[in-house]
């Protein structure tokens, strides 16, 4: 029996740099690095330039200038020549340096330089002249498979972009002043348009919706996948600049700060050396509530896990075997017999060690706890009073003031409330100007095409999905990694076939990292915005398609060793190289887990929990699609923040799954209660929640969508303003005080206008004065 596996992962934006950058280049790209060399060689011979990294900085600079003019010429050959040694730069010089270190250094020095030149800018412009190359699209539209090789100029293009983005994006380790304000200042520039063209994202985006609709098969996924994740990222912030702007913004709305980090509570899950498995983090010691002495023997001194492995090998399993077991050998029938049922979440007797998450309560709670006892006990209600408590005993009393203690008002709440008050006060309530935050611009620019983008980044999420089955109709996400040649050797078949699993990796990493980033800021920037986007990816089928990725063996994929420590960049150029093996491929790079791999299951769980938080009708599509045993199995990788998603999950459907379930799968339920989050008065565990009526669920979607339209189509639709709240301007002077812009054709006919709209017409103007 296979017992699980045990990650020591830290979660965070990205991998490190050097991971990030060997993502970059696939296998079959390994033979293009001579090639940028030589380019470069080539060009610096011609113009007298001496070694790069002993070149003066005078020199470096006006080579750079004679590059970027380069950049502008018609000849293609002669401009592909200028952007491969541009590349080669990026690439930090490796011909020139002996060690890593070195290479680090001089591609944060050269693309600090191609940043400042305003290269940058030039490549962004090249990338949008190319993707509408039609040439190379009817090309590779002939061809019966599209390969590496048709994809040349945008995969240079590309490699510079996303070289100097994430090299720019990532902070050194001792910076200076100097640099980390050409970063900041770099981060506020990423996601504007260059010279008023769509800003990169967007260019991007429809690179990506081109490439689902089949009229550009030779554009390289993998590389624009990841130059968007990047951009994205660069531009909104990472993980710690929205935990900081949250708190901001809950500080202008004179609310309390977040009550925890979860990033670092999740870092305090982290085993000690040497590590405990993140299992024993769900089974704390102590004694259990309710354990009687000698009734449960386990016989070996071992202490029981909450979550026991044995419980979760079959996935599609009827529940917690180990505990059925345990149960039909005890003797006898009495309740001491029996093993004790779990604690109800608000009164925990024993304190044990678990997660430090504070209980919340929503202010829908505590009215509906207020109606409940008022209608028990004095008949009758007391509308929007949350504070009057006469005629109530005293445990009552007791239960509103804990409640009020974990009251917590979230920005979404806030948010609503101040939509209805502008639905229904529109002239007296209107909206104050919207803040041009990096989320809002972004919003903006998708907003036209943002259904389509949903569905495109979906579809290459399926093609990429280990459980996807290869079919003729399907997306060929494959034409930037496989080779001219197909290998005839089994060496060679061997690399290709990892490099492949490592392309669709990569692809999974970059598309969960990309629309978590998405619906994190835009939950933040306007709750309405984040719901459009949920609903495009609902209705894109994202639930059962998540579902579909964790329908596998997550330990062998979180355990994948899709990769070959000596082909990865910049370790294949420099220094000598070692002679490539089967043994050596197959072996890997020795870690236990994949951190791409294992960075993509958090993210797609977290976007499920997104997707269903407070949304019956989206929650019994989990129950329909038959989760509960697919994540149940994802339970054995021993990862705490990866397990604490999971269990989020389960804990929104237990109420859904009938008694039967809970009976037979109580450990589960025992780590959802210690290691979820409480929200006081939730019965969760037991199954009375009334909102479950299946008939409410279209509804729900729909009176959303209403709400969202109506919200986009007043913020976003005739500037802002709805068509039947536009105030009339009456002022003479201000209406003729408005620039018009005449077109071309009236200037050219004013006179005849002129002649027959006025000199020809008798126009009695006094009376027309008069009358205005």
């Amino acid at each position: 029996m296979n017992d699980g596996i045990d990650v020591d992962f830290i979660y965070d934006d990205a991998d490190r740099y050097c991971a990030e950058i060997a993502e970059l280049y696939s296998y079959t790209e390994e033979c293009e690095f001579v090639h940028t060399q030589c380019s470069y060689e080539e060009l610096s011979k011609a113009h007298g330039l001496p070694r790069w990294i002993t070149a003066s900085a005078a020199e470096q600079k006006r080579f750079l200038v004679t590059l970027q003019n380069m950049l502008e010429v018609a000849e293609r050959e002669r401009r592909m020549l200028a952007m491969q040694a541009i590349l080669y730069l990026t690439q930090g010089v490796f011909g020139e340096v002996d060690s890593e270190e070195e290479h680090l250094d001089q591609v944060q020095k050269n693309c600090r330089l191609v940043y400042e030149f305003g290269i940058f800018n030039s490549f962004v412009e090249l990338l949008g002249m190319e993707i509408e190359n039609t040439a190379a699209a009817t090309a590779a539209l002939r061809k019966p498979a599209v390969s590496v090789a048709d994809s040349r100029e945008l995969r240079c293009i590309l490699n510079v972009l996303y070289t100097v983005v994430e090299t720019l994006r990532t902070p050194k380790e001792e910076e200076t002043e100097e640099e980390a304000q050409v970063r900041e200042v770099f981060r506020q520039e990423v996601g504007q348009p260059v010279l008023g063209e769509d800003p990169l994202a967007v260019i991007l985006f429809s690179m990506v919706t081109r490439f689902c609709s089949g009229s550009a098969p030779h554009f390289p996924m993998k590389k624009v996948l990841l130059l968007l994740w990047k951009v994205v990222l660069t531009s909104l912030g990472g993980l710690r600049e929205l935990q900081e702007r949250k708190n901001t913004v809950r500080q202008h709305h004179n609310l309390p700060p977040l009550p925890e980090d979860t990033y670092e509570v999740c870092r305090t899950m982290r085993p000690a050396s040497p590590p405990a498995s993140a299992a024993d983090l769900l089974d704390p010691p102590g004694p259990r509530r309710g354990a009687r002495g000698g009734k449960r023997d386990y016989g070996n001194g071992e202490k029981s896990s909450l979550v026991k492995q044995s419980s979760l090998d079959d996935p599609f399993d009827g529940g917690d075997d180990d505990l059925m077991r345990e149960m039909e050998g005890l003797k006898g029938g009495s309740d001491d017999d029996m093993p004790p049922t779990p604690p109800r979440p608000a009164t925990p007797s024993v304190v044990q060690k678990s997660l430090p998450w504070k209980p919340k309560v929503r202010q829908k709670d505590l009215e509906q706890f207020l109606e409940q006892t008022r209608a028990k006990f004095v008949g009758f209600q007391v509308k929007n009073d949350h504070s009057s408590l006469a005629g109530l005993p005293q445990p009552i009393h007791e239960g509103v003031k804990v409640l009020k203690q974990h009251l917590y008002q979230s920005l979404s709440e806030l948010q609503i409330k101040r939509e209805e008050e502008i639905a229904k006060n529109p002239l007296s309530r209107p909206e104050t100007e919207v803040e041009q935050s990096p989320a809002e611009c972004v919003y903006q620019v998708m907003l036209p095409n943002l259904p389509q983008y949903m569905i495109a980044l979906l579809k290459l999420l399926l093609a990429a999905a280990p459980t996807s089955k290869a079919k003729t109709e399907s997306i060929n996400i494959l034409s930037d990694v496989l080779p001219e040649e197909m290998p005839t050797t089994v060496l060679q078949s061997m690399k290709l076939g990892i490099d492949v699993n490592r392309h669709k990796e990569i692809i999974v990493k970059a598309i969960s990292g990309l629309l978590l980033m998405l619906l994190k800021h835009f939950k933040l920037n306007h709750i309405y915005q984040f719901e459009f986007t949920s609903q495009h990816l609902v209705f894109a089928n994202c639930i059962p398609l998540v579902l579909k990725f964790f329908n596998q063996n997550i330990q062998s994929y979180v355990g994948a060793k899709n990769g070959v420590p000596g082909l990865e960049f910049p370790k294949s150029v420099i220094g000598d190289q070692p002679e490539l093996t089967a043994e050596n491929i197959e072996n890997g790079d020795g870690a236990t887990y994949c951190w791409r791999n294992i960075f993509s299951c958090i993210n797609l769980l977290r976007i499920l929990n997104k997707l269903t938080k407070w949304k019956h009708s989206r929650t019994m599509m989990l129950v329909v699609f038959k989760s509960a045993p697919i994540l149940k199995r994802a339970l054995k990788v021993r990862q705490a923040m990866l397990q604490l998603y999971v269990l989020k999950l389960l804990k929104l459907q237990t109420k859904y799954l009938g008694r039967q379930w809970r009976k037979t799968n109580m450990k589960t339920m025992s780590a959802i209660y210690q290691k979820v989050r409480h929200r006081l008065g939730d019965d969760w565990a037991y199954g009375n929640d009334m909102d479950a009526r299946p008939w409410d669920f279209q509804a729900e979607e729909c009176a959303l969508r209403a709400c969202v339209d109506r919200f986009n189509n007043r913020r976003y639709g005739n500037n802002g303003m709805d068509p039947d709240f536009k105030p009339v301007d009456n002022c003479l002077l201000s209406v003729l005080g408005h620039n018009v812009e005449l077109s071309d054709e009236f200037k050219d006919n004013y006179e005849r206008w002129l002649d027959q709209e006025v000199f020809g017409r008798q126009v009695d103007w006094d009376l027309m004065l008069d009358t205005c």
